[in-house]
């Protein structure tokens, strides 16, 4: 899989070190920055899943998805990593389904739901192929992903997109962040490329997939726009009775195929978001 998609070496590096860490705190000091930029010799654990908590609130009230009935449902969330945004999910939903393309990830985020969360409503899944979800079809209220479509190649994330339209059910919705394109792309997309096949050498790219740097440059696999997700979306059996695409009130950003656009401050200027209930 590393060899034909090298975005995800860093992902594979970080679940190793995962896995050879003694303590959660020493994963969140040593590969915490992989899901939320953070670092810091005195990072822990409780506060990585605090910032996590603060964010998964605050997106649900904008989206207008927090409501009444959230402890009788289901989320789906695609790329939970450690645990960050799922020991949130956990208190507020019946039941969480975390999808992650690492098995070590995944045992930490069991871990971290056992000591922030409800563990007994935890399920995982283990997204081994990078763009499938082992999840009966309709199974979510609400499926979520969060900064993790755009470390997946192209096309790859648009399975994943598809992926998550089967598992919602009628009457649910979907939640999805994308990354679009910017003036530094100019710069950055070039970047990426080279720094993604440097992680291919045999000893340098082990070094540098464990750098903050190398990794946030070579991870941004993709950019998809609004419109190239609409159409994607318009081609599915799946069918979606209302979209609203969020992004930041400091860009402007275009969208057709009749979705409403909104903005909403925690948008970074360069991501947007689709929020779309299925019919």
């Amino acid at each position: 899989m590393s060899r034909r998609r090298p975005q995800l070496i860093p992902w594979r590096t970080a679940g190793r070190v995962s896995e050879s860490q003694k303590s959660a705190d020493d994963v969140v000091r040593e590969i915490g920055w992989v899901f939320n930029n953070e670092i810091g010799e005195t990072l822990d654990l409780a506060e990585f899943t605090n910032t996590g908590d603060h964010e998964i609130f605050a997106y649900l009230e904008a989206f207008q998805l927090r409501t009444d009935d959230l402890p009788k449902q289901t989320i789906v969330e695609i790329g939970s990593g450690i645990g960050r945004m799922t020991a949130g999910f956990s208190r507020a939903f019946a039941q969480v389904i975390a999808c992650d393309l690492d098995a070590a990830f995944l045992e930490r985020c069991r871990q971290t739901v056992a000591q922030f969360g409800e563990v007994s409503r935890l399920r995982t899944c283990h997204v081994a192929d990078g763009r499938t979800l082992a999840i009966s079809d309709g199974e979510a209220d609400i499926t979520f992903s969060y900064i993790t479509l755009q470390h997946c190649q192209h096309d790859d994330a648009l399975s994943l997109v598809t992926e998550a339209a089967r598992v919602t059910k009628p009457g649910g919705h979907i939640a999805l962040n994308f990354r679009t394109w910017q003036p530094i792309d100019l710069a950055l997309w070039p970047l990426g490329k080279l720094m993604r096949a440097m992680w291919r050498l045999p000893r340098v790219g082990p070094w540098l997939a464990r750098r903050r740097l190398a990794s946030r440059l070579g991870w941004q696999a993709n950019r998809l726009s609004p419109d190239e997700v609409s159409r994607h979306l318009a081609d599915l059996p799946y069918k979606f009775a209302t979209r609203v695409i969020y992004h930041s009130p400091h860009r402007r950003l275009k969208a057709r195929n009749d979705a409403e656009l909104r903005t909403f401050e925690g948008v970074n200027r360069s991501h947007w978001w689709l929020i779309a209930e299925r019919s």
